[in-house]
C-alpha cells in the first residue's frame, strides 16, 4: 500500500512540474514576454493585440458621445513594458500552450503582473481558461480604466475577426 502512494505521488508531481523562469524581461505584446530564449504567455489574460484598434470618448454633448480610434495593442504593450521597466521578474509556469509558449504568471517582486495588466484596464479576464482574474476585470470596468474607457472588441473575438 505505502509502495502505491509513493507511486502515486511520483506521477501526480510529474504531471504538474513547476517551472521557475527568472530574467530581463523583452515585451513582446500586452500578454506575452520573453526571457532569454523562453517565450511566456501570461497566464489567465487576455490583451488586446498590437494591430488592434479600440475606441474612447473624447467629447459629450446631451446625450451624444463622440469617439475616436486609438491603438488599444500598442498601448497595453507599451504599459507592461513601462511597468517591468529594465528590472528582473519571475514567472511561474505548470504548462505550455498549443504554440509551446510557456504559460505563466510574472511577478515584479511581489506584485502579480498579470493582475495588474487586468485591474488597469490593458487586458481582459482570459474567462475561457481561468477565472483568476475576474475580479479585477469587474475592478477595471466599473471604473472605466483603460479599454473600460470606452468601447473594443474582445482580443480573442478581433483575432478570429481578423483571420
Amino acid at each position: 500500500m505505502f509502495s502505491i502512494i509513493i507511486l502515486f505521488s511520483l506521477i501526480n508531481h510529474s504531471f504538474s512540474k513547476e517551472e521557475e523562469i527568472f530574467g530581463k524581461a523583452h515585451v513582446i505584446d500586452g500578454d506575452t514576454i520573453k526571457i532569454k530564449s523562453k517565450k511566456i504567455r501570461l497566464f489567465g489574460i487576455d490583451a488586446p493585440e498590437k494591430k488592434q484598434t479600440c475606441k474612447k470618448s473624447f467629447a459629450s454633448i446631451n446625450f451624444f458621445s463622440f469617439q475616436k480610434n486609438y491603438n488599444c495593442g500598442v498601448l497595453s504593450t507599451t504599459y507592461l513594458k513601462k511597468k517591468i521597466g529594465n528590472n528582473y521578474i519571475k514567472c511561474i509556469s505548470k504548462t505550455k500552450d498549443k504554440y509551446k509558449r510557456y504559460l505563466g504568471v510574472c511577478y515584479l517582486g511581489n506584485l502579480d503582473l498579470n493582475k495588474w495588466m487586468v485591474e488597469n484596464g490593458y487586458a481582459v479576464a482570459y474567462k475561457k481558461y481561468s477565472r483568476k482574474y475576474e475580479l479585477q476585470e469587474q475592478y477595471a470596468k466599473e471604473n472605466k480604466l483603460g479599454i473600460w474607457k470606452g468601447t473594443f472588441v474582445e482580443p480573442e473575438k478581433w483575432r478570429r475577426i481578423m483571420n
